[in-house]
């Protein structure tokens, strides 16, 4: 099987393609829960501080609340989710987007995840080949997809998936798999300051905080796993995005300008385009300098 995939492409990127589906699946629950875990986890830390013992009972006696548990159900009638209706996309299309309950509608965002993280993970798998590289960033892809999501419903990059993301570029470029060590190391601590120091600038000239500490975070990883070489790319890309899409946002929907954007996806968007087309968009900018 392995010698299969190795050699041949297309077995390799339709595999890739299904097991993405299936971990699409589940990166719906991460999106969901994640962010209601890191709340129940501050509440905990807040009453242990407060030294509220009332509130420490109430808050052990709650059912527990993780990834895995409790199972999925329906929000609206309590419908558990049997394993034929939670195939990635087909249960979808086969239940009409509707529980086979209550009839309440499902949000198409679902399969829309699922096959995002597919799609994506297989243009990885079918443009890097059977091998370390192409691994790695099919991991990389899907906890990007998880990171921008649920930075759009919450403004959180949660620290359990940026902070083993960057030690993961580090242990990756000990062996040189995306740029040399020290390049990575450089760009985790590159990406870290630079917009540590917008930040605080930022803050200073406005008294406004222009965006969260989970950014720095994520900038770092990405300078881990791509060098430092890479980050001005990164960045430049995330800003002209982030700009066009801002802008749209509040002349087609009327977004109240005061109104935060989150930040976090368009890095990874920027960093999924310079997977895919960085040393293109490189080749031909120093072309055009020729």
């Amino acid at each position: 099987m392995i010698e299969l995939l190795s050699e041949n492409t297309v077995a390799y990127t339709a595999t890739v393609f299904v097991l993405s589906l299936l971990v699409g699946s589940f990166l719906n629950v991460v999106i969901y829960r994640l962010p209601v875990m890191m709340k129940n986890a501050w509440q905990c830390e807040i009453a242990e501080f407060q030294e509220d013992e009332k509130e420490l009972a109430r808050l052990e006696k709650e059912p527990a609340f993780n990834l895995i548990k409790p199972d999925s159900t329906c929000p609206k009638c309590g419908h558990k989710i049997r394993a034929w209706e939670n195939i990635p996309v087909i249960s979808w299309l086969a239940l009409r987007a509707k529980c086979s309950q209550c009839k309440n509608p499902i949000s198409a965002r679902y399969p829309a995840i699922e096959f995002i993280t597919a799609l994506l993970s297989a243009f990885i798998a079918f443009q890097y080949g059977f091998g370390t590289e192409s691994f790695a960033l099919v991991f990389f892809c899907w906890c990007l997809v998880a990171l921008t999501f649920i930075d759009f419903d919450t403004q959180l990059l949660p620290d359990s998936i940026t902070l083993p993301l960057l030690w993961l570029g580090l242990l990756l470029n000990l062996n040189g798999t995306f740029t040399a060590i020290n390049s990575a190391v450089i760009g985790a601590v590159a990406g870290y300051l630079s917009l540590w120091s917008i930040y605080w600038l930022f803050k200073l000239l406005t008294g406004k905080e222009g965006m969260g500490f989970g950014d720095f975070k994520l900038f770092a990883a990405f300078g881990a796993w791509f060098g430092w070489l890479a980050l001005p790319m990164i960045i430049l890309l995330s800003s002209l995005v982030g700009a066009v899409v801002g802008i749209l946002m509040i002349v087609i929907r009327g977004r109240d300008r005061q109104l935060p954007i989150p930040f976090g996806p368009y890095l990874c968007g920027a960093a999924l385009v310079y997977i895919f087309w960085g040393d293109a968009i490189m080749n031909w900018y120093l072309g055009s300098m020729v």
